[in-house]
């Protein structure tokens, strides 16, 4: 069990970590803080510990996607140096509390106080950052401990040196303060808005050297003679006289300015920067040495048969000198900054005291454990967790704790929590699968009944369309957007429920969670073998597997059909057996056919249509291994690990995602990896380094070793494997074996050795207890018609009867058998299920719309691909779009009015008319300025008929519907639509001068 260790032993282990440094190995030398900082990597070069409160690092990039760390590796112009930062997230929030060392006279604008500086003068190794800035011609130099960040300003010689203090920097503040209590100190307060809703930090400042004048600011505007200035934009600087060397000890805490205090006061009680420095690193080195590599250069017997070759058959010698690369560096420099990216995140949130700001926004204690923030547990789950339950198993308790602490103060499991703050990002409940992995890895010393309360507790509330979920077997796109996600993730987080249920002896539960884990089964379309959402009772269409598009989280059908890790099994026989499911899985990684849809900036890292930069590809290399050809497994991983992963600022294929990224290549390097978290087999892959060696905390080592490594980019293939010195005849490790200890050694060579591959053991992962039966499908051409309509209704399970209903009664056993297709020729419900034996389907359920066949509709102005619904007929077709614009059913028009000709096919009265609309302002979605409505009787000649202003203002933020609606009470053949854009955004708005949407959706003529 962790402790919460008083100041005094904090400062003694920090000295111990110090005085052990000399005696360790140091791992920090391969570690690039710099990997990731450029491309989509999205991390941060600055001090911190591991798990560190304090992430002290300079901010280059204030706005965009590809500053969401405050740092770009292209930037050559540093703002200040803040104390928070996010490793690799894909949206923007912290870069807290920034200071900025100047000369001359003090500006408050960063535009002003900001600096260029050069890559040549700017360094980084763990704990440590180093940069000149040119414009002053001072040296910045930046190291921390887990609460406090420690500056050191070496000044050139000027009657005025300052420092700038900007609690304003990046996100929107909601309140802040700033006050003196001497020359030499000053504590402070921001509470600010961004990702996370409502953030507290405070801090507490300490300087070396009295600074001899300041000045608090409010709205740029100094505050003659005020020790304390509170509001939104508080800044201040600090003024020294010709002070050569400034140190600053800054602690900070989300509980308060005493909280901070006495952080700084435990960890960083002086002024010694080579002593923080030193710690650093030995705590660094401690943490990397947990996993010990080495090799991966040809061995003696191969160098020696090389030199054979060479000698046999000379080669000519190159006209100019060649520079190989060095390899082995580049590998170990790409793992152990790997290593290091995983150990950034979660961060501890508590402070030494064991206080911490719980997700209700009140102060609580720790008990005998860290509370941790900042989970990016949709990503993390996959890899990192299960990297850290082997090699930081008591950390990870305190995880679980934490989660449990979250579920008491804010009554529900986490899902991305954020500095007290609960996001709500991504999809799934992923804590779950934390928690059971931890448990059936055996940590249990946490309250496994309330956990067990809280995951049911998570999965059985009504949001983000678990309600649509429960009652239909599968997340409906009716109901919700992502929705193929959506069930997936929540499919194989009910099945980690039923294993808890399983370990804990509840079989009511067991039963009902293995049954809902089976739920995939009902967005699998068996006619093209691709996971395709369910809408208006049949499939969504058009369908393209590589479009990117509302139901799907951050992918397309391609990059979500092998998201089955708990009945990859069911999955392969659902594909038509392993050959079947080979083949397509080796179709994801081969085809030439490119992404459509939606433009998606995390979806990376592409070979084929498989994409390593998003986390839900990440596990599918390793499924080779369920088929006849696991030597694909080690193709695979051999070239990802070669193409999407290097030694370069951008050497990450996409978003580090809190170490997840990372986590898969040093799984992977290991030649281990847990495709079902909650499971306890590890997949085998390709160890890549002739020898590796993970430290337990039980004292226990697993080493890993593969002599025939090499640091070449060529392929080489398993040739034998075994464990303990004794011939192993499964490709996949249990946990059980690492955990005990032991010497895994595989055999390798060029050539892929498929014989020995087949005679390996298969891994497992089957649902064969309680199976359901599969939802039935409608099958028709629209969900509208104008005169009659075929219906055929299908199941995947072909030993399963079909019954059905036609008016809107629930289906049973005792209603029409289905046998062959039927037409309907009016508006038509229609409900059907499947029975095989004792097991029924959920109902499956469509209404189909007869609509006006009088109407033609012409688009003079044509609508966004991306938002098409049901294409030229959408705006008549009788359907009027829901508020939940995400779900699809409306148009959208860019760019331009929407033009419209309405024909009736002859003259006719016409009462009234209307368009319907929507406004989500935030969306840059906004209501037309003005609807005008024209008539003609030829097509060509058109008058005026009615003009209808919008009632809404684009200020009001509230997502809205607004039908534009007048009488006409005149006789036309033909109805002109024309709905007036907004036009660019306005100032306030966050993406001002872009051009706003017009989502529009139903012409209603009444005649």
């Amino acid at each position: 069990m962790r402790h919460i260790l008083r100041p005094n032993l904090l400062l003694a282990f920090i000295l111990f970590f110090a005085l052990s440094a000399s005696a360790q190995k140091d791992y920090t030398k391969f570690v690039d803080p710099f990997i990731g900082t450029g491309g989509h990597g999205h991390t941060y070069p600055g001090a911190v510990m591991p798990f560190g409160m304090v992430q002290l690092s300079p901010d280059t990039r204030l706005t965009g996607w590809d500053g969401c760390s405050g740092y770009h590796y292209t930037d050559s112009v540093v703002y200040g140096f803040s104390h928070t930062h996010l490793s690799g997230t894909g949206i923007p929030d912290y870069c807290d509390v920034l200071f900025m060392p100047t000369t001359g006279e003090p500006r408050f604008k960063n535009t002003e106080y900001s600096s260029g500086f050069q890559k040549k003068n700017e360094s980084a190794t763990p704990g440590y950052y180093k940069t000149h800035l040119d414009k002053y011609n001072i040296d910045v130099e930046l190291t921390a401990t887990l609460r406090a960040g420690m500056h050191r300003y070496t000044f050139p010689s000027t009657e005025q040196a300052n420092v700038i203090i900007d609690l304003q920097h990046r996100d929107e503040v909601l309140d802040s303060w700033i006050e003196v209590v001497n020359d030499h100190e000053i504590i402070g307060f921001r509470r600010s808005r961004s990702w996370a809703q409502d953030q507290s930090v405070y801090f507490y400042a300490v300087f070396s050297k009295p600074f001899k004048t300041y000045g608090i600011a409010l709205n740029d505007e100094v505050q003659t003679g005020k020790a304390k200035v509170q509001g939104k934009n508080v800044k201040m600087y600090i003024q020294f006289k010709n002070p050569g060397e400034v140190l600053a000890r800054v602690g900070i805490s989300a509980v308060s300015a005493e909280g901070a205090k006495k952080n700084l006061e435990a960890e960083m009680p002086d002024f010694d920067f080579k002593k923080i420095q030193k710690a650093a690193k030995a705590a660094w080195n401690t943490e990397l040495s947990k996993i010990q590599v080495e090799g991966g250069a040809p061995s003696a017997s191969q160098e020696s048969a090389m030199q054979a070759v060479n000698s046999r058959y000379p080669q000519p010698k190159p006209k100019t000198k060649v520079v190989e690369p060095d390899y082995a560096k580049i590998r170990l420099t790409t793992f152990y900054t790997a290593l290091y990216h995983c150990m950034l995140a979660p961060n501890v949130y508590n402070d030494v005291d064991g206080q911490y700001r719980g997700l209700d926004q009140k102060i609580h204690k720790a008990d005998g454990f860290n509370y941790y923030t900042v989970f990016s547990l949709w990503d993390t789950f996959r890899a990192e967790n299960p990297l850290l339950n082997l090699i930081d198993r008591k950390r990870t308790l305190d995880f679980v704790k934490t989660f449990l602490a979250m579920y008491e103060q804010g009554g529900l499991l986490p899902i991305w929590p954020l500095a007290s703050n609960e996001t709500y990002c991504m999809v799934g409940n992923h804590s779950i699968p934390v928690i059971v992995d931890a448990y059936a890895k055996g940590i249990r010393d946490f309250n496994a009944e309330e956990a067990f309360t809280a995951m049911k507790a998570a999965v059985n509330r009504n949001q983000y369309g678990l309600d649509s979920y429960r009652k239909n077997g599968a997340v409906l796109a009716d109901n919700e957007a992502e929705s193929v996600s959506k069930t997936l993730e929540y499919a194989y987080d009910d099945w980690c429920i039923a294993q808890m249920a399983k370990m804990m002896n509840k079989q009511a539960d067991y039963t009902e969670f293995i049954q809902r884990a089976q739920y995939w089964k009902n967005m699998y379309n068996n006619q093209n073998g691709f996971m395709q959402a369910r809408v208006n009772g049949t499939w969504y269409a058009p369908f393209e597997p590589t479009e990117i598009n509302r139901n799907y989280t951050e992918g397309n059908s391609w990059q979500y059909s092998f998201l089955v890790p708990q009945d990859v099994e069911g999955l392969i026989n659902h594909m038509g057996g392993k050959a079947n499911f080979g083949a397509k899985l080796n179709e994801l990684f081969t085809t030439t056919s490119k992404l459509s849809g939606t433009e998606q900036s995390d979806v990376t890292g592409l070979i084929g249509q498989y994409a390593h930069g998003n986390e839900p590809s990440h596990h599918m290399a390793y499924l080779f291994n369920f088929t006849d050809e696991p030597n694909k497994t080690q193709y695979y991983i051999n070239k990802i690990l070669n193409e999407e992963y290097s030694d370069k600022p951008d050497g990450l294929s996409g978003n580090e995602d809190c170490g997840q990224m990372s986590a898969w290549y040093v799984m992977s390097s290991l030649g281990i990896y847990n495709v079902t978290p909650g499971q306890q087999q590890f997949q085998i892959g390709l160890p890549r380094f002739a020898k590796a060696v993970i430290s337990l905390e039980n004292g226990k080592k697993f080493t890993i070793i593969n002599d025939g490594a090499t640091v070449s980019r060529n392929n080489i293939y398993l040739q034998g494997i075994n464990l303990n010195k004794k011939a192993y005849n499964k490709i996949y490790l249990d946990y059980a074996s690492i955990a005990y200890g032991g010497e895994f050694e595989v055999f390798t060579g060029t050539l892929a050795n498929k014989l020995f591959m087949q005679g390996l053991e298969k891994p497992t992962s089957a649902i064969t207890d309680e199976i359901i039966v599969p939802n039935p499908y409608i099958v028709t051409s629209s969900r509208t018609f104008q005169q009659t309509l075929p219906v055929e209704i299908k199941c995947d399970d072909t030993g399963a009867k079909i019954y059905y209903t036609t008016d809107g009664s629930t289906p049973t056993a005792n209603s029409t058998l289905y046998s062959t297709p039927f037409t309907i020729t009016a508006t038509t419900t229609i409900k059907a299920i499947t029975i095989k034996g004792s097991k029924s389907s959920f109902v499956d359920e469509g209404t189909f719309k007869k609509i006006r066949s009088d109407l033609k509709l012409t688009l003079l102005t044509k609508y966004l691909p991306n938002y098409a619904d049901e294409g030229d007929i959408t705006l008549i077709n009788g359907i009027h779009g829901k508020a939940n614009w995400r779900l699809g059913n409306w148009q959208g028009y860019q760019g331009n009015d929407l033009v419209a000709v309405v024909d009736m096919g002859q003259i006719k009265p016409v009462k009234q008319v209307s368009l319907g609309t929507l406004q989500d302002s935030r969306s840059w979605i906004v209501f037309p300025q003005s609807v005008e409505y024209l008539v003609s009787d030829d097509g060509v000649n058109f008058k005026p008929a009615a003009t209808i202003k919008t009632k809404v203002d684009i200020k009001d933020t509230r997502v809205q519907l607004q039908e534009f609606v007048t009488p006409l009470n005149t006789s036309a053949r033909y109805i002109k639509i024309i709905a007036k854009q907004y036009g660019p955004l306005p100032e306030w708005h966050e993406s001002k001068g872009s051009p706003s949407y017009i989502f529009a959706d139903e012409i209603t003529v009444e005649n």
